[in-house]
């Protein structure tokens, strides 16, 4: 197998076995590297900011769509709408983050940067959405579909899952 990304060739073959006997175990490597990066990166973010990246994420996203409604926010995601609420009321207490309510009709909340919030954007590295994210949206059609496709295959070989787990932000992004 090769990392295109950091030019490193590894050989899957052992002294006791073959290709096949070694080949999940190089893949769990692959996902240790992704996930590992992209907690990393997110550390780095914090370290940095002061927000998390997933509040980034959010801040970006009303940046490029003033206005938006906490659902609206959550679906750009892929989150929860609590969750979302959950990182919205960070930002806001960070005066990152404005709520603004409707005068007709008070259970919508309209959400703003400050101006705080969009001098720290612009301190903000390039991949606002974090490193997964924005390495997945690079992804041509057919890469990803096949990506998916092994994923799926993956996810249905794993006992213990829960659907719930697919609307939440990695932990270390919060």
């Amino acid at each position: 197998m090769v990392f295109q990304g950091n030019n490193m060739m590894k050989n899957t073959l052992s002294s006791t076995g073959g290709v096949e006997d070694m080949q999940y175990l190089e893949i769990l490597k692959e996902f240790r590297i992704i996930i590992r990066a992209a907690q990393k990166y997110s550390q780095k973010v914090e370290k940095m900011l002061g927000v998390s990246g997933a509040q980034l994420w959010i801040m970006k996203e009303i940046d490029r769509q003033p206005g938006l409604r906490v659902g609206e926010v959550a679906q750009s995601l892929a989150i929860h709408q609590t969750t979302a609420s959950n990182l919205l009321d960070v930002l806001e207490k960070k005066n990152m983050v404005c709520k603004t309510r409707l005068q007709a009709d008070q259970r919508i909340v309209n959400l703003s940067l400050t101006q705080q919030g969009k001098s720290l954007l612009l301190k903000a590295p390039e991949l606002t959405k974090g490193l997964l994210p924005e390495a997945l949206s690079q992804m041509n059609h057919q890469d990803l579909k096949r990506l998916g496709e092994s994923l799926d295959v993956l996810l249905e070989s794993i006992s213990q899952l829960d659907e719930e787990f697919a609307l939440q932000p990695l932990p270390f992004t919060m």
